[in-house]
């Protein structure tokens, strides 16, 4: 019996896309800490998410190769707008989220994607819904009523706005999740320019409908503000698409959650954000019933 002595041990193989995904989740965990600063710097959210991701997107478009290989599938024009414009209004939401309100709080609303997945999956797709995952909608929800329940004056609702567009923002998500799905054989590089070409189209929006001027601020911050978008957005994505390649979806979900964790210390070490009773409890709430439907699917 002989050994292959030029193959590579199995453990750092099996340890990449774990290390990709935790990268990733961190990556999301602290994202609010430079948009904060940038915005310190006189370069608005919107302005911010505009130009990272036209910087991102510089990156990726001499790596897509775009030619037939891409249209290949012949893909759903109507699903592939589906994808953009909530693929687009997920980000973009996100990021004003998490600089506008309390970091943990938008997090964890935003987690209640995997429920949202759930229900639009059976509702789009025809997708059949187990008694588990019809017990995690329930449960996901009440967490979101526990974090926005005001003691005095019941439902606080419409909530903050920055409660609003994480909200919205976990709802776009799962929708651009369904349509990827719903894309079926269509290229992953397809789906990862429509989905950049759609932040790119809501942030133009959002400023030019907001009469936002062009921000005032340093070299240093636009150089900031580009780089985040060609080494941070851009590379995230890559290590997300690889981790979730070649593992799993249960470990992979698991995984994720290490945002969760990584915007909360750093949101009480950097911004002194703490935590009531009340959002400890819906955020138990929601990430369990995320975690359970992330696995179910």
């Amino acid at each position: 019996m002989t050994t292959d002595t030029h193959s590579p041990p199995a453990a750092p193989r099996a340890a990449w896309p774990v290390l990709s995904l935790l990268y990733a989740a961190t990556f999301w965990g602290l994202l609010w800490y430079p948009l904060r600063m940038l915005e310190e710097a006189g370069i608005a959210g919107t302005w911010q998410t505009l130009v990272s991701y036209l910087a991102a997107t510089a990156v990726m478009l001499p790596l897509l190769g775009i030619g037939q290989s891409v249209w290949r599938h012949r893909p759903s024009p109507w699903w592939l707008l589906v994808l953009t414009a909530a693929a687009g209004w997920a980000n973009v939401a996100f990021v004003l989220a998490v600089i506008e309100g309390e970091v943990v709080r938008v997090l964890l609303l935003f987690y209640l994607s995997p429920v949202w997945a759930s229900l639009l999956g059976w509702v789009l797709l025809g997708e059949r819904l187990d008694r588990i995952t019809w017990l995690t909608v329930p449960v996901g929800f009440a967490g979101a009523v526990a974090m926005l329940w005001e003691p005095g004056i019941g439902l606080e609702w419409p909530p903050t706005r920055a409660d609003w567009l994480a909200f919205s923002a976990g709802l776009a998500f799962a929708l651009s999740n369904v349509a990827t799905r719903r894309l079926g054989q269509a290229s992953v590089r397809l789906k990862t320019l429509a989905a950049w070409v759609g932040v790119i189209v809501i942030a133009g929006f959002l400023v030019i409908d907001s009469d936002l001027p062009v921000p005032d601020a340093s070299a240093m911050a636009w150089g900031g503000t580009v780089l985040l978008g060609m080494l941070g957005f851009f590379g995230c994505t890559l290590a997300t698409i690889y981790g979730v390649t070649h593992m799993p979806v249960q470990r992979s979900a698991v995984i994720m959650l290490f945002e969760v964790f990584a915007g909360g210390l750093s949101a009480w070490l950097l911004a002194g954000e703490d935590m009531g009773l009340r959002d400890w409890l819906g955020g138990v709430l929601i990430l369990g019933a995320g975690l359970a439907a992330a696995m179910r699917g």
